[in-house]
């Protein structure tokens, strides 16, 4: 997630890492792994050291951390639009995509979808959205069981209004009742 910082102390991780992924046969488009980062520069390097699929993983608000360091004004905002979009295919497979920008919160609920997937799609993007989570702390208000903040509230409800955006796949705390949620989307 710090690419900028490791490279900066003289300790880069992309080559060790692609050594080893080359060493256990993780080498190609479908391989069973994904190598996300918030950062653009590696991503970069990386789309030419390896075919294992790559993710740009886009915030809700602020920067990639190289922008910041090379006096790029992008913001990750730019970057979810379809010119930034255009960009990121000419290195990566998909994007990795804060919820908000896919449906931003309104009072605490679920607003108006944004044309991020669609617009991602059109780019030849896959769409993972992040992070699911169940606790009603995390929840947007319409999926919260009760008033207990720790409590689980309705994360499938949430999984599917993102899956029906066309969502490709997401990040969960809860691998179980992310299974849950697609099975019942599917039938």
């Amino acid at each position: 997630k710090h690419p900028s910082y490791f490279q900066g102390i003289g300790k880069p991780l992309e080559a060790p890492l692609v050594r080893l992924l080359n060493r256990y046969g993780y080498t190609g488009k479908h391989a069973p792994v994904i190598i996300q980062s918030f950062e653009t520069q590696n991503l970069r390097q990386l789309s030419r050291m390896t075919r294992v699929p790559l993710a740009q993983l886009l915030n809700g608000s602020g920067k990639p951390y190289d922008f910041v360091l090379s006096g790029d004004p992008r913001t990750y905002a730019d970057l979810a639009k379809p010119a930034g979009l255009a960009d990121i295919a000419t290195y990566a497979d998909g994007i990795g995509a804060n919820t908000n920008l896919m449906i931003p919160l309104v009072g605490g609920r679920l607003g108006t979808p944004t044309t991020l997937v669609a617009d991602a799609h059109a780019a030849g993007l896959i769409v993972h959205g992040w992070t699911f989570r169940a606790e009603n702390t995390f929840l947007p208000n319409e999926f919260d069981a009760g008033a207990d903040p720790t409590a689980l509230g309705d994360l499938e409800g949430q999984i599917h209004a993102f899956l029906k955006l066309g969502m490709d796949g997401f990040f969960t705390d809860q691998p179980f009742l992310g299974r849950k949620a697609i099975d019942s989307f599917v039938k």
